[in-house]
């Protein structure tokens, strides 16, 4: 099951030369801040209020960090289903306080044992358009279910039951059509229409509801109650047949054997130190943790820039480098070896630093070979945070990739089946729906290629940051593979910046991932940097703000700030 990680086994970066910039400085001037939430017994954050309700309300009732999340999750299952559910799958951080430990929990989704690495490619060798996003054929074994249940058998403390029923409750009373809900149901809405199933549950004879629509799902609530009395009937029972019986009606490749040998994998967190901040994210199939320690090394060798264009070019250089590793090397590290020691290390940082040039922007090409490609970028994945009076937090991400997963319902069960296959690397240099690409070279396999039973390579990256060996950070982010680059520069702008969690959280964000070669920024970000960004040889495209991030953050005497991103409709609620 793993060991975890102790504190004192980090493997230390050292101090660099980094800029100190004056507290009243940011990195790129901020929209209004979102309301900033203090507690001292507790606080929860999530992507919808009634989703960070739940989580509070558990704590209030006697529940643990592990309690509240789970609690959280089930919930978010219910009013956010464009994003996540018990369809899908993720990661999750534990930070224990008594035994100043943080563990990783794995319970991502599985490639089926029927999947074949042409399965998604026609007699050609040419990808069939939409295979691995829409139907039955592009879902992964889910993962959700397994992994909250494995969290709640390790450190829970209330009944399981009990920390299912909010979620029971919800899916039986429903919950009112927000901005977003309408926003990517207008986007899957052809989708959403071509299963009946679907098409009943979250539209209206066909269309978009409007807002305040009220949306129950008695069919969720059935299965959350039997999964209240036992999470294995997911995987053994009736709610196992039922997802058998429509692959094998609409021919998909998940079978019985799926589900019953599914199980999530404790692992090692990735952790370094950064100034006196310990970081810790996961490993692989997540690339988070190795990017982002990967990033953060490199960032401590570049020189002070205090003008925000240049603190924004070396930004976008760091994650150039590490998106493009991400892209050679990373994958499930059950099925193909990924060097983690090297890529994490200070001296492979030592040596690639060297190609970052000052107020000069570097070809694609000039980093690695590959084919750019135009990025599609989605924020439906879900991230939740919680701190308990006792110290233990919980930082958990999960998703069922696209909006509205692969736009199917499970008849009988309301469970809306991932379209997590997509992010496999389906061909060479074939984008994903995030526009990322893995590569293959000569007759080297993809380290995110398909294979029975693997994990797709994931973005996801849940994050605890300590500090002095005590719990100083809890943060993360939806929104594919900008999910990295949006906890970097969230935590930059805490350590480097001096920020509080709501400035912070709100600031204009930058993202650069190698391929496409395009230096991607949030509107707000001042013209003049950005002619200056093109002056420097970047292809520089504005799009719309991205990311759901939340943050809590262990103040002076315990005391707890907790914030949700102004992009989305999310909550930090505290008691």
């Amino acid at each position: 099951m793993g060991q975890g990680f102790t504190l004192g086994k980090v493997a230390h970066w050292g101090r660099s030369p980094l800029l100190v910039i004056a507290l009243a400085v940011t990195l790129f001037p901020s929209p209004p801040a979102p309301a900033q939430t203090l507690s001292q017994r507790g606080m929860v954050t999530a992507a919808q209020p009634a989703a960070a309700k739940a989580g509070r309300d558990i704590l209030k009732a006697g529940g643990n960090a592990v309690d509240a999340a789970a609690a959280t999750a089930l919930m978010i299952a219910v009013v956010e289903p464009y994003a996540a559910g018990i369809g899908g799958g993720g990661f999750a951080l534990v930070y224990h306080a008594e035994s100043q430990t943080i563990r990783a929990l794995d319970f991502r989704e599985r490639a089926p044992l029927q999947a074949t690495p042409t399965m998604y490619l026609n007699g050609k060798g040419e990808v069939i358009p939409r295979a691995s996003l829409d139907g039955v054929l592009a879902a992964g074994t889910p993962g959700t279910v397994a992994g909250l249940a494995a969290l709640h058998q390790r450190y829970g403390q209330l009944p399981w039951s009990q920390v299912v029923t909010p979620a029971i409750q919800a899916a039986q009373q429903g919950f009112a059509v927000t901005p977003l809900y309408r926003q990517w149901a207008t986007v899957r809405q052809a989708v959403l229409q071509q299963d009946v199933t679907a098409a009943r549950i979250f539209l209206r004879d066909g269309q978009v509801p409007p807002l305040g629509t009220v949306i129950q799902q008695p069919d969720l609530a059935k299965t959350l109650a039997t999964i209240a009395r036992d999470p294995r009937s997911f995987y053994e029972g009736w709610i196992a047949r039922a997802i058998v019986d429509l692959m094998v009606q609409q021919g998909g490749k998940m079978t019985q054997e799926d589900l019953r040998t599914y199980s999530p994998v404790w692992r090692e967190p990735i952790c370094g130190t950064y100034r006196a901040f310990q970081v810790c994210s996961m490993p692989p199939p997540s690339s988070g943790g190795v990017a982002l320690v990967q990033m953060l090394n490199l960032w401590q060798l570049l020189p002070p820039a205090p003008i925000p264009s240049d603190r924004g070019h070396y930004l976008a250089s760091v994650m150039q480098i590490a998106y493009a590793d991400r892209a050679r090397y990373l994958g499930d590290s059950d099925f193909v070896p990924v060097p983690v020691t090297a890529l994490t290390h200070r001296h492979y940082a030592q040596q690639r630093v060297t190609e970052i040039l000052p107020r000069r922007a570097r070809p694609q090409s000039a980093v690695s070979a590959a084919t750019p490609i135009q990025l599609a970028e989605s924020d439906n994945t879900s991230h939740l945070n919680v701190v308990d009076a006792q110290g233990n937090a919980v930082s958990l991400t999960f998703t069922i990739n696209g909006p509205f997963g692969a736009g199917v319902v499970v008849p009988q069960t309301g469970i809306l089946l991932n379209n997590e296959m997509d992010d496999f690397a389906i061909a060479p240099n074939q984008p994903n729906l995030f526009g990322v690409v893995g590569i293959q070279s000569g007759k080297t396999s993809l380290a995110n290629g398909i294979e029975p039973g693997k994990r797709p390579l994931s973005s996801m990256s849940p994050t605890i940051v300590l500090k002095d060996n005590r719990l100083n950070m809890v943060l993360g982010s939806p929104g594919g593979s900008r999910i990295i680059s949006t906890v970097l520069q969230l935590f930059l702008n805490v350590v480097d910046l001096g920020q509080d969690a709501a400035t912070a959280i709100a600031s204009p964000r930058i993202h650069q991932q190698w391929a496409p070669d395009i230096l991607f920024v949030e509107p707000t970000l001042p013209y003049s940097w950005i002619q200056t960004w093109q002056q420097w040889g970047y292809r520089v495209k504005q799009t719309r703000p991205w990311g759901n991030a939340s943050l809590i953050r262990v103040l002076e005497h315990g005391q707890l700030e907790g914030v949700a991103d102004p992009r989305g409709e999310g909550a930090a609620i505290g008691w």
